[in-house]
């Protein structure tokens, strides 16, 4: 009878494998007997099931922000089959198929791809019935219409007269000072001819204004006689008329009335 010794059974016990390491690789899919799955396979799979699934759907523009390029598609038809109450899919206008602006008409028809997010459905592709590029809307972003600037007054050349730069970046040497009104250097603006029969002609017509309203002839002016008159008293001028001239006369005597 053969009997092993000591060492011969711990080779034993590391050349064969613990029966239940054995199983549970088996169950779990490990490097046991039975063999696991291909690391490559199941990678695989894991990303399939990541993967948004690509629906296809119709329905109309709900609405559509031209200005901010977005909007929303009320989807009445989802793989064939009809969806009621319409669902919204969310639109933004580089999914459209168009030529130029693209935009979306509210209550245009369309077909389109989309896909389930954690924000809900986003649409993937939009186009026009059948395929075709999409009809798009009418309206237009409102841009802001540029201020015209207006020029700064003063916004020349003191030196030569010139508005495309300053005094300080002319290239010409210092010139002459000039009259500011006729540019010329032969006198100052206050001295200038050509500014003088302007002043002066204003100065005539408002002359004349003023004459032809003198005193006496306003509306709320009196003649000089009638000012001489109204300077005497009230009692004077009741008394005397303009005529007769004012002569002194005596006390008069009392009437009596027989009562």
């Amino acid at each position: 009878m053969h009997v092993r010794t000591g060492e011969q059974n711990q080779q034993v016990a590391l050349d064969r494998p613990n029966d239940a390491v054995t199983a549970y690789e088996e169950q779990h899919g490990g490097p046991g007997k039975g063999g696991g799955e291909d690391p490559a396979k199941s990678t695989e799979e894991q990303q399939d099931r990541t993967r948004p699934q690509i629906l296809s759907g119709s329905g109309f523009c709900k609405w559509f922000n031209v200005r901010m390029g977005f909007g929303f598609i009320s989807m009445t038809n989802s793989e064939g089959s009809p969806v009621d109450p319409p669902l919204d899919v969310f639109v933004h206008q580089s999914k459209l198929v168009m030529e130029g602006f693209r935009s979306l008409k509210e209550g245009e028809q369309v077909e389109f791809t989309y896909k389930k997010s954690s924000k809900g459905l986003e649409s993937l592709r939009v186009t026009g019935p059948g395929g075709g590029p999409c009809a798009g809307s009418e309206r237009r972003p409102k841009g802001k219409v540029p201020l015209q600037k207006r020029k700064p007054k003063g916004d020349r050349c003191y030196n030569c007269g010139g508005l495309d730069h300053h005094a300080k970046e002319c290239g010409l040497p210092p010139q002459p000072k000039k009259c500011h009104y006729c540019q010329s250097i032969t006198h100052m603006v206050a001295q200038c001819p050509h500014k003088a029969p302007a002043l002066a002609t204003g100065s005539q017509d408002q002359h004349a204004s003023t004459s032809a309203s003198g005193p006496g002839t306003g509306p709320y002016l009196c003649p000089p006689e009638e000012e001489e008159r109204s300077s005497s008293s009230p009692l004077e001028g009741s008394s005397s008329s303009p005529e007769e001239p004012h002569t002194q006369r005596g006390p008069r005597p009392q009437r009596w009335r027989k009562s």
